[in-house]
């Protein structure tokens, strides 16, 4: 039986681990052609076994995006992952980690989109799935200073290019999550650990937020992910839609 994403061509980044390496693995069990990258490509390693194609990309160099997205398209699903979490506030936020923020945060998503438009108009359509976060302009959270900033544009600019492309057969979506078990929650803990009382301390602070009282896994954000991405969602664009366990209920 055909999987939902038969044929497709879906391109991932921040595919090595966490919710990038699950939405690649699901997008290959729905039939898709799987273009799975990474900054890091040790972090790739398993996933050819599964007939996903890998190759080593950094995100913030703009002309390795295009030359990526050129080779392997024309794209019918975009899902951009890559991001990073700072920890700080207005006051202890410094001029190197704003501008690191919004470098990979927002401007390398718009590159990838930019350098995935064109394909996809040429065909008659596609869908674009964003990274954001339940911590953006959904939900203030202490501590996270510029990466809720940086999630909010993540946002505005989904829904910008909603608005530019939806009577072109683009829709462009971005999916909000709390939190989750992945390896970057993992460094997180671990660099709050000493402050917390040690890791288990730490875990537990993370947990206690959470209404259901348990972190969400990876693959139930992929599962969000590859809805946004196939046919079934064709009447959704525009949308942050949020994940995150009745956290901000």
């Amino acid at each position: 039986m055909a999987g939902r994403l038969a044929g497709k061509a879906c391109f991932v980044t921040a595919a090595g681990q966490g919710i990038g390496r699950a939405a690649a693995l699901a997008y290959a069990a729905e039939g898709a052609r799987v273009v799975a990258t990474d900054r890091d490509a040790a972090r790739l390693a398993g996933l050819e076994a599964q007939g996903i194609t890998t190759q080593a990309l950094d995100v913030l160099d703009d002309a390795a995006v295009k030359a990526a997205i050129t080779a392997h398209g024309p794209l019918d699903v975009l899902f951009n992952c890559a991001g990073f979490v700072h920890q700080n506030d207005a006051l202890t936020c410094t001029d190197e980690e704003w501008d690191f923020a919004f470098a990979l945060n927002v401007r390398a998503m718009w590159r990838t989109i930019r350098a995935a438009l064109p394909g996809m108009l040429a065909q008659g359509g596609g869908a674009i799935v964003n990274m954001s976060s339940a911590a953006s302009s959904v939900k203030g959270v202490a501590n996270r200073f510029v990466y809720g900033t940086s999630k909010a544009a993540v946002v505005g600019m989904t829904k910008s290019v909603a608005a530019d492309y939806v009577a072109k057969g683009i829709r462009c979506n971005c999916i909000c999550p709390g939190t989750v078990d992945t390896p970057s929650l993992g460094e997180r803990i671990a660099a709050n650990a000493t402050a917390a009382g040690g890791l288990e301390a730490a875990r537990a602070g993370f947990v206690a937020r959470q209404a259901m009282g348990r972190l969400a896994t990876a693959e139930e954000i992929a599962a969000l992910v590859v809805y946004l991405s196939a046919p079934e969602s064709a009447f959704v664009t525009a949308q942050a839609i949020v994940i995150d366990g009745g956290w901000t209920n």
